[in-house]
């Protein structure tokens, strides 16, 4: 089955680069954007964040609709056609989160209209989930798509841990690395965009997608022990829409932050599904470059991937792109050139 969506543009802002060609070139040559951030992390020094080097010093709401105009305007200009017929589905951090960067969804959504200069579809929405919000987007687009109601979407994610609340609220719950703390995550920010349409032929494409959600999550208050089922499920669902097993995936690409749950959790989400004979299925992460970038990292990983198979570098065919939160929400989806599956 095909989940009837293909991506033909894309566009992002980032720590290693304010442009996907660039931003991408430096991932793939394992270059970060580490530095040391206005907020004291230890007694023993300065935090290590990664933040985008934006030409004004916006802060706010502001600076997450400056983050995601440039990302979407970068969009638009590799399919120029699709301005004013795009809905678009911005993916933004929990509502639940503290010290969200964005008090506003629709202001903001409204914001970015007025920065890209594009008259706010009627069919245009805001998915509030932090890093597994590009899936839930996904699967909001390709119904659009099928629908007809709009013949272009573009999915957005931008978000930023890199707000003092945030800083403090995970420093005090010890989830952030720091020179006496080695398994916590870097805080991170960015925007990444992708523009879809429906399926044509030899594209990269959408085939599979799977949510679940995990009953141990890394906050779980009963203590349960961590057997990613629901991580398991997210891939099982999406590799039964695609049609294939996981013998068959190329690689992978995940939101792994930095701590050991997440490693743990892909591991054994693997280690449950692959079974007989498979070729070497590498693992990619934009967090080896940008650290923690929330709502960003489903259109991010997309972008990749996306690029990968254009440039001829990517790790195999098809890919699948996956991601958690930590209040167990889990998102999987596989991507492919038509020729794979």
């Amino acid at each position: 089955m095909t989940a009837g969506v293909a991506i033909i543009s894309i566009g992002m802002a980032t720590a290693v680069g304010l442009g996907a060609p660039s931003a991408c070139a430096a991932m793939r040559a394992r270059i970060d954007g580490f530095q040391e951030t206005r907020f004291n992390g230890s007694p023993e020094g300065w935090l290590t964040g990664a933040p985008v080097p934006l030409p004004r010093n916006w802060i706010g709401e502001k600076r997450m609709a400056h983050l995601a105009a440039g990302a979407i305007t970068e969009a638009f200009e590799g399919a120029p056609e699709a301005r004013g017929q795009t809905a678009l589905i911005l993916c933004l951090p929990e509502e639940s989160r503290p010290g969200r960067p964005v008090r506003d969804n629709s202001g903001l959504l409204r914001r970015i209209g007025e920065i890209v200069k594009v008259e706010p579809h009627s069919r245009s929405r805001t998915v509030a989930h932090g890093r597994p919000a590009g899936h839930v987007a996904f699967d909001h687009a390709r119904r659009l798509l099928a629908s007809g109601e709009v013949p272009y979407v573009m999915i957005a994610g931008v978000d930023s841990y890199l707000t003092a609340p945030t800083v403090s609220h995970y420093l005090k719950g010890r989830r952030l690395l720091t020179a006496d703390n080695p398994n916590g995550f870097i805080p991170g920010e960015a925007a990444a965009a992708v523009l879809c349409t429906r399926s044509n032929g030899g594209t990269f494409q959408l085939f599979g997608l799977g949510l679940s959600r995990e009953t141990a999550s890394i906050y779980n208050k009963d203590d349960l022990p961590l057997r990613a089922d629901g991580m398991t499920a997210a891939y099982d669902a999406a590799f039964r829409e695609t049609g294939i097993d996981m013998n068959r995936l190329g690689y992978r690409i995940s939101d792994l932050v930095g701590e050991q749950y997440w490693f743990k959790q892909t591991a054994l989400a693997s280690i449950r599904l692959l079974r007989g004979r498979h070729e070497f299925q590498d693992l990619w992460s934009p967090a080896e470059s940008l650290g923690n970038i929330g709502a960003a990292a489903v259109p991010m990983m997309v972008g990749m991937a996306w690029t990968a198979a254009a440039k001829g570098y990517a790790a195999g065919n098809p890919v699948l792109i996956e991601a958690s939160s930590d209040d167990g929400a889990c998102g999987a989806a596989v991507f492919a050139t038509r020729r794979a599956v």
